[in-house]
């Protein structure tokens, strides 16, 4: 009797091995820590769902394989993802491959075939019925016995298809439960109408539509949020439209579609997110915020929460502060050494004014929060004046502007003054009056942080004057200015390599051709060739020779030509260094940089 063979580390290594998708020395490498790295992924909350249903399962080969973040020879910093390996294992064994879009998937033939529980402990998935055949996604592609018990009991011709364990994990998890809540709502919001008898049809429409706090929706609106969480979105749009309700998250700073809904669930969705935003139900004519804490991982999670009516509804957008992204490392979210000895001597000065510039989006508020945290001690006191509080964090004294009542940036900050503050952060310096206030506590010993809205650095100079702030009080009080942008970066999975055009080396200002790295597009980055983001620091010391520039006539060329001397760098010249070290790609300077 010939022995099943089994999916093992060694086997999935050979087979990767042959077909030179891994190195000899990682190979090595990876047996020899292939127990301890399985052990740390095991203990993780991905799979607390699989410890519950399998009696403490470990891990898929594959999985623990890709959790290396090993780089393919000769694949231009490729990574050998679980996607890859799966695919590769596939090939060899001769069965068919799919990458799982739970968006292309039917939601009757994934739900009514496997109970839910069954599919989680065997990790299989129906992804496709047609001419009596079903076509069921496994995660090992030996487990045949559950395969053919399975088409004898339901009396079905089954075709084995591979996907990866983290997909059909995720479908399982997330979608099945969205979909399958969304159509049980759906089904309860069905009436049987009467055409005679207008009273009754409006009665049974009354007590039919599903409300907020119908369970199904309770579900549909915790499994989105949880996707939203485990996708790094930072937003949620809920838009309503004439026939159908569109979802969509915003992913490195780009906007996918994620959702069609039925436009009958849109009004309970939109709801229950009210109810738990602690917002008036009642109002659907005027704008609301709100906003909700909830957890995730074990972290804590703020979301901001606004809704505005338009032609078919009310849309709702979610804004996501994720800790994990709020708060960093200061020398992990892009700066070059000498922009980040700068910036650390900023932030560690005992008086004077920093100054964080950018648009909407380029992530002025990661910066400041990461400041404070790093800053943050018993021995300081930290005071906030936000609009609105981003995140609530008890190691800072959090102030909310409300300007209905009087509340805002300019006279908070002179009440403040004399709460005994350290370190002051003006959520923005918008106003000649918080611009004022700004100076006169800079003045009197103390750190203040604020963010302005302005194209570059060396421009908020020309801005604080624009809003009546005298030259001297400028060079007393400002010590630096920092512009910030978000540059995406490439997806490590599709990366590949080019030579930019002579045209494009001149647009760019370089002196000889280039070879840059951009992405294919794949399901990892969703098609888009990018996966994550860095940022760009442009600072500009505000030192002697700058400060004898600051004048009522003040020439910026001047001011640059100035701070060039002492080593300046642009947001074009530090973007375009992040594009020739293969982190990001010339479209994306091109379009970040202007």
């Amino acid at each position: 009797m010939i022995e099943q063979p089994k999916l093992t580390i060694d086997f999935l290594i050979d087979i990767l091995f042959k077909r030179n998708l891994i190195s000899a020395e990682h190979r090595s490498s990876v047996l020899a820590r292939y127990k301890s790295q399985e052990a740390r992924l095991a203990a993780g909350p991905q799979f607390a769902g699989r410890r519950m249903h399998r009696g403490g399962e470990m891990p898929s080969p594959a999985q623990v394989l890709a959790s290396f973040n090993l780089e393919t020879p000769g694949g231009n910093g490729r990574i050998l993802s679980e996607d890859a390996i799966t695919e590769s294992l596939a090939a060899y064994l001769n069965i068919p491959y799919l990458k799982i879009d739970p968006l292309r998937l039917d939601l009757d033939v994934v739900t009514s075939y496997i109970p839910r529980p069954f599919a989680l402990k065997h990790l299989i998935v129906p992804v496709e019925a047609r001419d009596g055949e079903l076509a069921i996604a496994v995660a090992d592609p030996f487990n045949d016995q559950v395969l053919q018990e399975f088409s004898t009991a339901h009396r079905i011709k089954v075709r084995r298809i591979l996907s990866s364990c983290s997909d059909i994990q995720k479908l399982l998890r997330e979608f099945f439960g969205f979909r399958a809540s969304l159509a049980a709502a759906e089904n309860e919001s069905s009436v049987n109408i009467d055409l005679g008898n207008l009273e009754q049809l409006f009665k049974l429409k009354g007590e039919n539509e599903p409300e907020g706090t119908d369970r199904h929706i309770i579900m549909a609106v915790d499994f989105l949020l949880s996707y939203a969480f485990d996708q790094r979105a930072s937003d949620i749009h809920i838009e309503p439209k004439r026939d159908k309700c569109l979802v969509r998250f915003r992913l490195d700073g780009m906007l996918h579609n994620i959702h069609l809904l039925p436009k009958q669930l849109h009004a309970p969705i939109v709801s229950r997110i009210k109810i738990l935003s602690r917002m008036d139900l009642a109002e659907k004519r005027r704008p609301q915020d709100g906003r909700i804490k909830t957890s995730h991982n074990s972290k804590e999670v703020e979301l901001r929460v606004s809704t505005v009516p338009t032609a078919f509804g009310e849309k709702v957008v979610i804004r996501i502060f994720d800790p994990d992204i709020l708060f960093q490392e200061l020398d992990s979210i892009g700066f070059y050494a000498r922009e980040y000895a700068l910036f650390n001597s900023f932030i560690h000065r005992p008086n004077g004014i920093m100054l964080v510039t950018g648009p909407t989006g380029s992530g002025k508020t990661t910066t400041l929060y990461s400041t404070l945290r790093t800053l943050s001690s018993p021995e300081v006191n930290i005071v906030t004046i936000e609009d609105p509080i981003e995140m609530v964090m008890e190691e800072f004294n959090q102030i909310a502007v409300q300007q209905a009542i009087g509340v805002t940036f300019g006279n908070i900050l002179r009440t403040i003054l004399r709460q005994d503050p350290d370190i002051i952060m003006v959520g923005e310096v918008r106003d000649k009056e918080t611009a004022d206030n700004a100076v006169q506590a800079a003045l009197t010993g103390h750190l203040v942080l604020s963010t302005l809205h302005t194209n570059d650095a060396p421009s908020s100079i020309a801005r604080l004057l624009d809003l009546g702030v005298p030259s001297y009080l400028i060079s007393a009080t400002v010590i630096g200015i920092i512009a910030q942008r978000l540059l995406r970066r490439i997806c490590p999975m599709c990366k590949v390599s080019r030579r930019l055009s002579h045209e494009e080396c001149k647009y760019l200002q370089l002196t000889e051709e280039a070879t840059v790295f951009e992405g294919e597009g794949c399901k990892e980055c969703r098609g888009t060739g990018y996966k994550g983001r860095t940022g760009i620091f442009e600072i500009l010391e505000i030192n002697d020779r700058i400060k004898g520039l600051i004048t009522e006539n003040l020439d910026l060329g001047d001011v640059v030509r100035a701070a060039e001397q002492d080593g300046f760098a642009s947001l074009r010249k530090l973007a375009v260094r992040k594009m020739l070290e293969g982190v990001t790609t010339y479209d994306e300077v091109v379009s970040i940089t202007g």
